[in-house]
């Protein structure tokens, strides 16, 4: 079983920076492409950012370019998402996911090609 914890969520103003964490097995993080969820009740699951653990290549939602940065530590088998200048639109519950073994190398943000996904953390971005 794949684990993955997120962390670092929580209620912040607008304006505000938030850094998401999430923690993986070896197992995970050295071959695959690990991207960043978010889901709001009611609506579709969106990509945010996803990244190459392999070359450290990136991708981003158009919504998030310029804001929003991905990154890793591979020593630590971790990824972070750097959230800057949150709007409350941003309120959701983001989650990290591993991408299926047939776009591990890929970069994309169809929740379909991902299949492992930690619990989430919330983030809350008051007006």
């Amino acid at each position: 079983q794949v684990r993955l914890v997120e962390s670092g969520g929580g209620l912040v103003r607008a304006g505000d920076s938030l850094r998401l964490s999430c923690e993986s097995d070896g197992r995970t993080f050295s071959r695959y492409t690990m991207g960043w969820f978010r889901r709001v009740p009611g609506k579709e699951r969106e990509g945010v950012a996803c990244m190459s653990t392999t070359d450290g290549n990136t991708f981003y939602d158009d919504s998030v370019k310029g804001r929003f940065t991905i990154s890793s530590d591979n020593a630590k088998n971790t990824i972070y998402l750097q959230m800057n200048g949150l709007q409350p639109e941003a309120t959701a519950l983001y989650y990290c996911a591993r991408a299926h073994f047939l776009y591990r190398h890929g970069l994309g943000l169809d929740p379909v090609g991902y299949d492992y996904r930690g619990r989430g953390t919330q983030v809350t971005v008051s007006s």
